[in-house]
Order: C-alpha cells, then structure tokens, then sequence
C-alpha cells in the first residue's frame, strides 16, 4: 500500500530524542547552602465564611517539601529562611503565595474560583480555562469519578456528563462498554467517539479477546477526563470527531511537593437480579398443567446458583510523586485480580507507569515523557451455553452425582458440563509510550513535537476438551493479534496578550499510521488425557487442512492532516475560537483522499458587563458554535479493486456448454474511487450561569447533528457487477440528532463545617433517519431455536435509528395460537406487515450526584437512569413460551402467563418480547472517613489515612424482567450496528468494596 511519506524520522532527530531522554535520567543537583531552619504554623479556611480547609496543600516553593491541612484546617511546615514562599492551593480555590517574613504564624483565607472559572480544561492541543471556552466541553476531575470496581475510564464517567450515554452492555469482568455523545450518527460506524491518551489518539479496535480495548488504562492513574461534544470544540480533530472526543490526563509530579501513596481494596460481587424461573416444586407442579411428561429425579437445584458464586476482587495500587523546578515525576504500579460472578472467569491486570518531565536551556525547552505497559490475562467460561442451561434445565436434576461429578443425564447438558470441558483464555501485553518535547522560540511562540507508540499483541486460545460423554472429539483454535498505532505531530502556538485583546493562534501537521495483523491455526481429535491442549497442540491427531486451515489479515491505515486554530478575547468578554482541519485519509479513494473540516464558535461573558455588576450572576455566558466532523469508518482497502483466483460457477466463466470451468483471475470488487467523507455537520447554543458567588452553577445546551453523504454498503444498480453489493456515500440520507440538555449543581457549607454537594443533568434527544434509499436497513439478527435468520432492528426513513421493526402480537385465535397485525391490510400476515414498534435509543436521560461531609466523614452517590427506550428481549423468545415448558425445559412465568395459548403454538419474532427498557439506579455509593493523622501523633511520617465502603449496583427500578436493563447484546448484521437486544446477557453485580488509602 502507498503511504503518504516515510513515517522513519530523520537521524538528527532520532539523536535529539536521545538527547533529551538522556537530560531526564540525572536528577538536578543543588549546591549546599547553609540554612536557618524554623516552624511556621497556621490555619487555612474559606474567605466566604471562614470556615476550615481540609486537605489543602501547603507547599515551600521551589523544594519538594510540603504538606496538608488537616481536619481542622490547620498546617504546621519547616522553612529553611525568612525568605521563603508558601503556596496555598486547593481544589476549586484560588491559589496564593505569602513570603514568610518574620513570621511563625501564618493564617491564611482563600477565596473560591466562582462556579470554578479558573478551572483548567483540556481542548487539543492545548488547553483553557472554563471561563474562556466557547465550546461544548465538560471537564471530570478524578476528585469526581465514580467508584467501586473500576476496569474502563467510561465507567467512571457514566452518569457525569449531560448528553453522554454510557452502557455497561454486559456484566463480564473487562466486558465492552457502550458510549455515545449525542447519539449516534452512522449507520455501521457505531457510536464510539475518539479517545485521546496524554495526546495520542488510540485506536478503538479490539487488541484481541472480547473484552473492552480500554481495559489496559488502571483508573488510578487518571487524573482528568475531558468530554468534547459539539463540532466547534471537536473540529480540532476533524475526521475523529464526529461521535465526539474523550481527552483523558494522566497524574504527573508537581514540583515542590512529592508523596507517597499505597491504596489497596478488596470487592465481594454477588448476582444482582436473579432470572425468575420455577423452582423445582414449582416445576413439578406446573409441566403436568400443560401437558408436558414429568422427569423427576427428586432433586431441587438451583441452577443459576450453580453456575454462579460470590466473587473477590483485589485492586492495590503504589504510586510515588513529586519534583523540584526543573524535573517532576510520577510512578505508580498496579494489580487488580477480579472475579467474575460466574465460574471460571477472571481478569488480572498488571499495570506500570511512568510520566516525567524536564525543564533545560534555562526553561525554554520543556520535555514530557510517559509510558504506560499493562499485562491482562483474562479467563471467560462458555458464557452463552451456562447461563443457557442454567435457565432451561430440569430443576429436579441433581447437579451433582454421589462422586462429586458433575450428574450426566440423558436429555440434555448439565450446564457444569460446558464450565469443566471449554475454556477461552485471552493473554494482551500493551506498552503505550510517547515523548513530547516543546520548545520556547521567543516570548509567546513554543513549538512542539508529540510522537507516541501504542504497540499491543495478544494471543488468545479457544479450548474444548475432549470428553466421551457427551461424546467430542476435542480442539485447540490459537489467534494471534498484532496492533500498532503510531503518531507523529508538530505544531506551532502563538499567544499575545494586551491590555482589551487576547489571541492564541495555532498551526500543525499530524500523521499517524495503524498496522493491524492477526492470524489464527487450529486442530483438532485430542485423546482424553490429563494434559491439555492449550499445554501441548502436538497432541491434536487430525492434522489435514479440510477444517484446520490456517488463516490471517493484514491491514495498514494512514491519516495525514494540517490543522490550525485561532482563539481571540477582546476585554474578557467577548470570545471567538475558529477551527479547522484537513484530514486525508488511506481508506478514501484517489478522488477523495482528503475532507476539510472548519468550525466557528462565538461566546459573550454578559456577567462581565457593567449593568450586571449588580446581579446575583457571578457567570453568565452564552456561547453559538457551528462546525463539521468527518467519521471514516469503513472497512479498509474497499475502494480498491479485489480479485478471486477460485474456480466455481461464480467466478469463472465457462468456455464449453458443458465440462469444468476453466481456472483463472477474476474481480470480485470493481475499484472505487470516489468514495469519500461521512460528514456531520452541528450547531450548538449554550448558556453557563452561577448564582450566589458561583454556589449554585449550570449550563443549557441546545444541539442539531445532521450526519450526511451517508457510508453504506447498497446493491448496484447495474446487475452486471462481480459484486452483489457495493460501497458508497448516499449524499441525500441523513441521520438528525437533536437534544437539550442541563446540568446543575449546587454547594453548601455551613458555619460548623457541614458541607454538601448535590447536583445532576438531563438530556432530551431525537434522532431520525431520512431518505434512505431502503425501505429498510435490516440489523439485529435474533437467536435461539426457530429463530434464525429472523431480524430484529431496522432502519427505517422518519424513524430513530435503533427501531424495533416487527410484527405486532396482538393475541390469541380461537385455537390459541398468536394473532398478528395485518398492517396492509391485505388479508395474510407477512414480513411486509412489520411495523415500528419503538427504538432502544432513550429519549430521555437523567442523572443525580451528591456529596455531604462533616469533619472526617464523607458520602457520596451517584444515581444514573434512562427512559423512552425498548429492549427486546431475545432470551425471554428462545426460552421463556408454553411449548418449551411442556418438553420438560424450565421457563419462567411467562410462559404460562396467558392460560388461552395454545401449548402448540410458536414464538416467532414480535413485539409480543418487546419490552420498556427505562430504569433508575444507585450506581455507587461510597462512605469514608478521613483520619486525622496530627491527632494520632503520626503526622511527621502519614500525611492521610482514608478508609471508606462503596457499593455499587445497590438497586435498580424498572419495569424490565431481565437480568439487567442496561443491555446491548452484539448482535450486528453485515456490519450494520444493532440496539437493544438482550440474549443470554452476563449479568450484572451487585458488589461491596472494602478500602484503604494512606499517604505518606
């Protein structure tokens, strides 16, 4: 494949690396000066209402030496002179600098940063301050993260963010995770938004396995985690950002303070919402009702029980940091040992990670260095056939015999069969580093130079064993993947400052290059023996290639852009920011290799006018911004021409009217050059206000994405084609996402030190699809006997993506069999009488946090919920229906839940499993307590020491009989993204953690 240009750097700046790596590793050394040591000692508190500080930071400028103030706001720190600086900072205040003076006392009263305008938020490339922003950004602090048992940086966002969906689609250990930014946009391209580590965009494919490619990222390191919503904040990433940005900052050192801290928790995880099917007395009772043959073995097994435990998880975490002027560092090594709620599934991550940066040549030049490596091993049972048997086994089956084996009996699989005979185990080693060196050419120019490796590889093994009852024959699948993603920028930032103007300018280049490799071997007839084959392949006994064929992928992609920005304030009150990015990208066609992509956005600080000074208005701003995204998202090298070398009636032709096709070289894809962008195209009009000197604080957001030349596979117009179907843009289809969304939040503190948060958002959005050149988009296949081939979703023109398109139960004949909808009236039920029936995108999404804490103790909870959606419930289709249970199959009630039906009658895909899918749930609730280490005598060694309880998943309201609500079973048709299908979902956990923090 062409590459736009060499990626290899040249020599000179290969040894410049080398340069700069090498003035990092010596620590600055300083000369011995002869001091006058002594104690200064004081109190910090609120300049509002002089209540204490607890936790502020007290730093001696310049050295590494500092502390905090403990519960009553008090600090006690050695000085070297008279001349020395104290710096007083603390979250959400403004920080001050007093010179110490004579002084042995010093009291100090900071003010607060009204509705945290001073709050720093990264943007790309740089960042601003919240008062400064003229875009759609809301910016998460780790202070404000969610807790419990923590694998991805969504889950601990879900909840915090207006417009931001996030779905634990699966209760597994490591399991995916869906987000979406305002909706979603594509029709194949899904929802993902792009996620940025420390400035390098990652690559969301899978780095092997079915767990969740963000799991290598220990949550502990995080320090922040930037939402970009809108097209005037996410232009600056053009191609990557039009299903929104995710910026996440990782912990560095700060010079004059270092710490030690060791925080370690243990987590005891238990099955949420158990599925109700009969016991066996229930069981017994009900398949003599309807007519079924009872097979009773005199048992009374649980076995949703069986195939299930109560897990442990342990999470440790070291991390060390500090730094003087000139170098500032940080460290941290993690373990997280997790377990899943049902047998033999397990994660462990093993995490490292090192950030530092180093100040030379008399500050002008300044180099950030980070690196991240991360080993996971991650176990998975036979998910689907578990929980499968354990729903529809015979409850009056022993589970186990008089040996202590797992009872086999002649109908059916012991659901604990599958948990001894197959195993999946997934092993991903994943180092991400990237240096970063900015360099001060003159007062207000910096140019900098960002270069990152994201290099993974993983090898996962799919074994069953071999077994005589029930009969097979046993096999090992071994698949290898490779993935690295580099990225090479330079940039140029330009700030002038006056006394009414502010400008930043900025120019750049960035080029990033991802190589995907995997290939996969099999064999298969094992003899029964105690050696696996996952420990010996060499053992497999059938080795011809008729199923046992190895076979691989290979696929390179390149994205080139320019990019420049320019942000102007005239008297901090009026603001401007423009944008834009030209993107050209590998997957394109020649004729369109490259998209532009600008935005606009304007914002107006009313509160800084002189007829508001005297308005209870601390903040009130209104920002308007305009601007277009690109989403490449397409499968690679499908604008290219693909040719077949297979002989069939397909592709070959013949010469004789009779006789074998003769062999050759044919396409079976004609080139297609002029496919181009997907482009979404956004308006955004926001208000930001605080009240009562920032107390109370919030934004509205009103927002319009229309998403058009519309990527998708359709069929050729002309039958004459090698290819049934073809890739192209559709230029007159669009998919419309439209919303409102608010996020409020109040704070309080008392006079005797009562403080509180409490704060939430809501979102209302509409999404639609327009002028698609199909009557329907089939997506969504369903599972289970009888039931394949049968589709679920569909996307169908003035409705939301995500439609449930089916036919509509309407009960029972006379003989007890379903009765459907003849929507066209035309006299038979057909597929053509499918109607919409809803979608499994919500309309409405709220969210409510809140924090309360006096003296040491503080609780926090986080409630998240979503209404408007459906979901289908595919389990309750295959499983749950009269027939099954009178075949000796357990159900649940709903089965027999109407006593018209006819015990014959078939469960065929419709609404009759379409289920409200709307909930409410106490995410995490968490309760510590801070000691007070000064009381204890142990201050001089323990600056903190927090022990605190979380739970998570405490309850859940909703109408739904499935395991959980918040589901997304994958269940995609030819690449075409489907919603809200629950199948043989994990369940989810209800779990307590138990933590300790200490700070030394």
């Amino acid at each position: 494949m062409k590459t736009f240009y060499n990626l290899m750097p040249p020599k000179w700046l290969v040894w410049s690396f080398l340069v700069v790596a090498i003035g990092i590793l010596p620590a600055a050394s300083y000369a011995s000066v002869k001091t006058t040591e002594k104690t200064i000692k004081g109190r910090v508190t609120d300049a509002a209402n002089n209540e204490p500080l607890v936790g502020c930071s007290v730093v001696v400028k310049g050295t590494q030496r500092g502390t905090n103030t403990d519960i009553n706001g008090n600090y006690s720190i050695v000085v070297n002179d008279d001349n020395a600086v104290l710096v007083f900072g603390f979250i959400g205040y403004e920080k001050q600098e007093i010179t110490v003076g004579g002084r042995t006392t010093i009291d100090v009263s900071i003010k607060s940063s009204a509705s945290d305008l001073a709050q720093v938020v990264v943007i790309g490339y740089g960042s601003a301050t919240k008062k400064d922003m003229t875009g759609s950004v809301k910016s998460i602090k780790s202070t404000d993260f969610n807790k419990g048992i923590i694998n991805s940086p969504e889950q601990l966002l879900q909840g915090k963010v207006a417009g931001v969906n996030v779905t634990s689609a699966s209760g597994e250990p490591g399991g995916a995770q869906g987000i979406t930014i305002r909706g979603p946009g594509g029709v194949r391209t899904g929802s993902t938004p792009l996620f940025v580590l420390d400035g390098l965009a990652l690559d969301n494919s899978s780095t092997g396995g079915a767990t969740n490619p963000l799991n290598f990222l220990n949550p502990q390191d995080i320090e922040s985690i930037d939402v970009l919503k809108d097209a005037s904040a996410t232009a600056i990433y053009g191609s990557r950002g039009a299903n929104g940005v995710v910026l996440i900052t990782t912990k560095k050192g700060k010079a004059g303070f270092s710490n030690l801290n060791f925080s370690s928790n243990v987590g005891v995880s238990t099955l949420a919402r158990a599925l109700d099917i009969f016991s066996a007395d229930e069981y017994r009772q009900q398949v003599p009702k309807v007519g079924g043959v009872l097979e009773d073995l005199k048992g009374n097994t649980d076995w949703q029980k069986e195939v299930t435990r109560t897990a442990y998880t342990q999470n440790h975490n070291l991390s060390f940091g500090g730094g003087a002027d000139k170098l500032s560092y940080y460290a941290s090594l993690g373990l997280q040992n997790q377990e899943g709620i049902l047998k033999n599934n397990q994660l462990n991550r093993y995490t490292g990670r090192i950030n530092v940066t180093q100040k030379l040549l008399d500050d002008r030049l300044t180099v950030d260095v980070n690196l991240n490596a991360t080993y996971t091993i991650n176990e998975r049972p036979p998910i689907g056939s578990m929980l499968g048997g354990a729903i529809s086994a015979n409850p009056t089956y022993p589970a186990y015999d008089a040996n202590g084996n797992p009872f086999q009996y002649a109908s059916g699989v012991n659901p604990l069969i599958p948990l001894k005979l197959e195993k999946d185990i997934t092993k991903i080693n994943r180092v991400i580093g990237s240096i970063s060196p900015s360099f001060k050419i003159i007062d207000g120019l910096v140019y900098k130079l960002n270069f990152g490796i994201d290099n993974s590889n993983s090898v996962r093994d799919l074994q069953s064993l071999p077994n005589a009852v029930p009969l097979q024959d046993g096999r090992l699948e071994t698949i290898y993947t490779y993935n690295n993603n580099k990225l090479i920028e330079n940039y140029l930032t330009y700030t002038l400052n006056k006394t009414d103007h502010s400008l930043s300018a900025l120019v750049g280049h960035s080029y990033q290059k991802i190589f995907i490799q995997g290939r996969n071997n099999s064999i298969n007839k094992f003899p029964i023996s105690s050696i696996e084959p996952i420990y010996n392949p060499g053992l497999g006994q059938e080795l011809t290639l008729a199923n046992n064929k190895p076979g691989g992928y290979a696929l390179i992609n390149e994205l080139q852009s320019f990019f420049s920005r320019v942000n102007y304030q005239y008297k901090d009150r009026y603001l401007m920011t423009a944008t834009v990015r030209a993107d050209g990208s590998s997957k394109f066609g020649a004729n369109n290799k490259y998209g532009v992509f600008p935005s606009f956005s304007l914002g107006w600080r009313i509160s800084e006018e002189s007829f508001m000074k005297s308005s209870p208005f601390s903040e009130l701003k209104l920002r308007a911004g305009w601007g277009k995204t690109g989403n490449q998202e397409i499968p690679s090298k499908i604008t290219q021409a693909l040719f077949t070398s297979q002989v069939s009636g397909t592709t070959s032709y013949p010469l004789y009217p009779t006789g074998s096709y003769p062999p050759g070289t044919s396409y079976s894809r004609l080139a297609n050059p002029d496919i181009q962008w997907e482009v979404s195209t956004q308006t955004d009009l926001g208000l930001d206000f605080g009240l009562f000197n920032g107390a109370l604080s919030g934004t509205v957001d009103f927002f319009n994405k229309v998403s058009n030349n519309i990527l998708l596979e359709v069929i050729p117009a002309d039958p004459v084609q090698p290819a049934g179907t073809f890739w192209t843009n559709v230029k007159d289809m669009t998919i419309t996402n439209r919303g409102v969304e608010l996020d409020l939040n109040y704070r309080y503190t008392s006079l005797n030190g009562l403080r509180f948060d409490v704060g939430g958002n809501i979102t209302f959005i509409h999404n639609r699809v327009k002028n698609s050149p199909y009557s329907v988009i089939p997506s969504g296949s369903a599972s289970g006997s009888g039931l394949t081939s049968a589709t679920i979703n569909g996307y169908l023109n003035d409705q939301p993506i995500g439609t449930f398109y089916l036919k509509e139960f309407t009960g029972f004949d006379d003989k007890g069999i379903s009765t459907y909808l003849d929507a066209d009236g035309d006299g038979i039920v057909t597929d053509k009488d499918r109607v919409a029936a809803g979608s499994a995108l919500p309309t409405k999404q709220f969210n409510i946090n809140g924090s309360v804490a006096y003296k040491g103790f503080d609780l926090v909870a986080n409630f998240n919920g979503v209404s408007g959606n459906k979901i289908y419930d595919n389990t309750a289709n295959s499983n749950f229906y009269k027939l099954r249970l009178s075949k000796g199959i357990n159900t649940t009630p709903e089965a027999i839940a109407y006593p018209n039906e006819s015990v014959n009658n078939a469960a065929p895909v419709s609404t009759r499993y379409l289920k409200d899918g709307a909930f409410f749930r106490l995410n995490n609730l968490a309760l510590g307590y801070n000691f007070n280490t000064k009381a204890l005598g142990i201050n001089k060694w323990v600056q903190g020491i927090r022990l605190s309880v979380t739970g998570q998943n405490l309850f859940v309201i909703t109408k739904y009989d499935g395991y959980d609500p918040e589901v997304n079973t994958d269940r995609t048709i030819n690449g075409i993204s489907s919603y809200g299908i629950d199948y043989l979902s994990y369940p989810k956990a209800k779990s307590f953690i138990f933590g300790l923090n200490v700070t030394f």
